[in-house]
């Protein structure tokens, strides 16, 4: 399993449960690795979504205690459930999109964390871990530094050194 994120140099990834930055490319990268997989997510995040509605070209699980049951995506009630459900995929083609406490509670069983790096603070209400400070993360790529949409990024790949089970 993999997490897919932007941050800003704070390591703030959300602002009002919603991006801080629209990115096209930054868009596009999301867009290209994970259609035709599988996105995990808790409820907000899927809420945040245009209308509510899954992403399209992927299957949608959501870990959502008391979400009703829905035709366009799975939703689970537990963490066990939720799981038991990530089981059944392949886990090179999961990725976790959000929020911050599924970021939180899903990074330890990750074996890498996509994080695209804005140069700017983008006055965030939301944090990731700072992977550059964790014992268990190593940066094992970082392009150049690419100048898009006013904003300087670089797009970089942590490597988990001490993958959990599940």
């Amino acid at each position: 399993m993999k997490a897919i994120l932007h941050c800003d140099k704070e390591w703030g990834i959300g602002k009002s449960n919603g991006l801080m930055f629209s990115i096209p490319l930054d868009m596009k990268f999301f867009r290209e690795t994970t259609s035709g997989k599988v996105v995990v997510m808790g409820s907000n995040t899927l809420l945040s979504f245009p209308g509510g509605k899954p992403l399209k070209n992927r299957t949608n699980i959501v870990l959502w205690p008391g979400g009703k049951e829905r035709d366009d995506c799975i939703i689970t009630q537990t963490l066990q459930e939720f799981m038991a459900e990530i089981k059944k995929y392949n886990s090179d083609d999961v990725f976790v999109i959000g929020g911050a406490m599924m970021y939180r509670t899903m990074l330890p069983y990750c074996s890498e964390v996509l994080v695209t790096k804005v140069d700017a603070v983008g006055g965030a209400d939301t944090f990731f871990e700072n992977l550059d400070l964790h014992p268990d993360f190593t940066l094992t790529y970082e392009s150049e530094v690419q100048e898009t949409g006013g904003y300087n990024i670089k797009f970089c790949t942590y490597t988990n050194n001490n993958v959990a089970e599940f």
